[in-house]
């Protein structure tokens, strides 16, 4: 990887700018909560080397009825998931081990869901199936997913105006973890 004559930057640089372009390209696509899925996955494509922008894939999808239903299918989980957490603080009796075991559970679904966005061309039922798969046999991958979720959550905690650039590197870790998955294979 060298420059170009007359190229200020290299291609590693190139690579950053992209996913920052992305990452708030998605967190804009995102805003409505219900195409968060979508807009992970599109940005998932553009990182892997799709044609075009952003905003041309993402306009271009063709399950468009498949998306907002995994968007919905999310919001459900993740309001479900709320609930427990607040009914199991409420001081009912078991309350402290559900807590561990429901944030396990939150673990393990953002996870799935990390690497159902990344795998390319699938319906969402398959992806998820396939996603759970993956990430029960290969416990280090979604170790490192996980690590970058995490990260992300506290680089946005630490310093809000970061929150819109998150899904970028996100989205770039499920696609990694996606290329290390078939590269084994």
């Amino acid at each position: 990887m060298s420059r170009e004559p007359g190229e200020l930057f290299g291609p590693r640089f190139e690579l950053f700018a992209d996913v920052l372009s992305v990452g708030i390209a998605t967190t804009v696509a995102c805003l409505p909560v219900v195409t968060a899925p979508a807009a992970l996955s599109t940005a998932c494509e553009v990182l892997r080397g799709g044609r075009g922008s952003f905003w041309r894939a993402f306009s271009r999808r063709a399950r468009w009825r498949a998306d907002l239903l995994a968007g919905l299918a999310m919001i459900g989980v993740a309001s479900v998931l709320a609930a427990d957490f607040l009914l199991a603080g409420a001081g009912l009796p078991g309350g402290k081990p559900f807590t561990v075991a429901l944030a396990l559970v939150a673990v393990a679904l953002a996870v799935i869901g990390l690497r159902a966005v990344a795998m390319p061309a699938r319906g969402w039922r398959r992806a998820y199936a396939d996603a759970a798969a993956a990430s029960f046999a290969d416990p280090g991958g979604s170790l490192l997913l996980l690590l970058a979720f995490a990260t992300a959550a506290l680089c946005a905690w630490v310093l809000p105006p970061v929150a819109a650039l998150v899904p970028g590197p996100l989205a770039m870790a499920a696609c990694a973890m996606e290329q290390r998955r078939e590269a084994s294979q």
